[in-house]
């Protein structure tokens, strides 16, 4: 099969939507699939083997926006493939999937940001419903194009169905279980790194992941007092600067947050395995992928009882989930996993085998069963428009 794949981000930019591209377009070209992707410049020309065209972009809040140049709907027509995937539409996979309906190209979209809660806590008070309705108005325009799209979580799916979105179906996001995994504990850089960051055996709670408003770190100003805690900081963004002070402030004379910087690859799993606790304060994910890698590297979770995170852990189970609009709720939440040790093992054990079978092989398997819905459901007369 030929797929498309058209991004609204793609590397140099790391984030959730890139590391999902980039495991799917790998895995697809190893089950054997025919693989091209479409992203916004600047991008490499090759990702391995997989060919990679560029539309021009403008800078949005320091991250490379695609311009929904007619540029995409020529590209589709060269490629001329099978099925066309669209990550994240909002611009140029808005306009790929207009174009995806005049050439009469199957496509699947998957529903990845939460733009219209995004635009909600940005917007200014009183306009903040407004704001979001219009996102959704959106949303539910560019989707309706799409002849299928996938959530991926039930909170999500429901979103979605629940604001007019049809031909919904649920589609998680697999985890690179050799890369993250407790084994790297035993690594003398892992080691090395909790010896400089936890002197005097302090337990290690962490963040993994863009710094960036969305993602509500300032919640994290919470933690300061837990005795024995130590926070890390992994990842980097526009909020750092911001965040650095404010934690900073929070935490006083005591032991400061560590703040490690972006990291990938090994140098990413190293982070994981040298934590005790991993914890994400946002209400906003969809899913929430660092949740799954620190669930693979043996940690138990503490996150926001909202959105995609109640997909990912088990309360009392694989971690905690903690209720926003509650005051302390957070640091509860998070004080009870550094006082109770037997607790914290348990738990990302528990964690660790919840996510085994997640691999992005597997769920590309599943992708690739939705494409030949979405091939098989495409309306007729659309066909045959592609055809004259």
């Amino acid at each position: 099969m030929r797929v498309a794949i058209v991004t609204e981000s793609f590397l140099p930019s790391i984030n959730g939507v890139t590391t999902s591209v980039c495991r799917v377009a790998e895995c697809l070209h190893l089950l054997g699939h025919d693989v091209v992707v479409i992203a916004p410049d600047p991008a490499p020309a090759w990702f391995g083997p997989i060919p990679v065209h560029t539309v021009r972009s403008v800078p949005v809040r320091q991250f490379p926006t695609g311009v929904p140049s007619g540029r995409v709907e020529s590209l589709l027509a060269e490629i001329a493939p099978d099925v066309v995937h669209v990550a994240s539409p909002f611009v140029i996979g808005a306009r790929a999937l207009s174009a995806c309906h005049e050439l009469g190209l199957p496509s699947v979209a998957i529903f990845q940001t939460d733009m219209p809660r995004y635009a909600e806590q940005h917007a200014p008070g009183p306009l903040a419903p407004q704001v979001a309705n219009l996102a959704w108005r959106w949303v539910r325009r560019v989707h309706a194009l799409a002849d299928q799209t996938l959530a991926p979580s039930t909170a999500s799916l429901a979103a979605l169905r629940a604001h007019g979105v049809e031909r919904t179906a649920l589609w998680g996001r697999g985890v690179d279980t050799t890369l993250f995994s407790p084994a790297w504990r035993n690594h003398p850089a892992a080691r090395d790194l909790r010896a400089r960051l936890a002197p005097a055996g302090e337990t290690l709670v962490g963040y993994i992941g863009r710094l960036a408003p969305e993602k509500e770190l300032d919640r994290l100003a919470e933690l300061a007092g837990i005795p024995g805690l130590r926070l890390v900081i992994v990842g980097d963004g526009p909020s750092r600067a911001a965040l650095e002070t404010t934690l900073n402030r929070a935490f006083g004379c005591g032991a400061r947050p560590a703040f490690l910087g972006f990291r990938q690859g090994a140098d990413l799993a190293i982070p994981y395995a040298a934590l005790d606790v991993f914890v994400h304060p946002g209400t906003t994910e969809t899913f929430g992928q660092t949740l799954q890698e620190a669930a693979a590297s043996g940690l138990p979770v503490v996150a926001a009882a909202v959105g995609g995170p109640l997909d990912l852990v088990e309360h009392g189970r694989t971690g905690l989930l903690f209720d926003p609009a509650l005051s302390g709720a957070l640091s509860a939440c998070v004080g009870h996993l550094v006082s109770e040790r037997a607790m914290r093992e348990r738990m990302g054990a528990a964690a660790t085998a919840a996510v085994a079978e997640r691999t992005w092989p597997s769920l590309t398997a599943t992708l690739v069963e939705h494409y030949a819905h979405a091939r098989r459901r495409m309306a007729p007369e659309r066909h045959a428009a592609s055809r004259r």
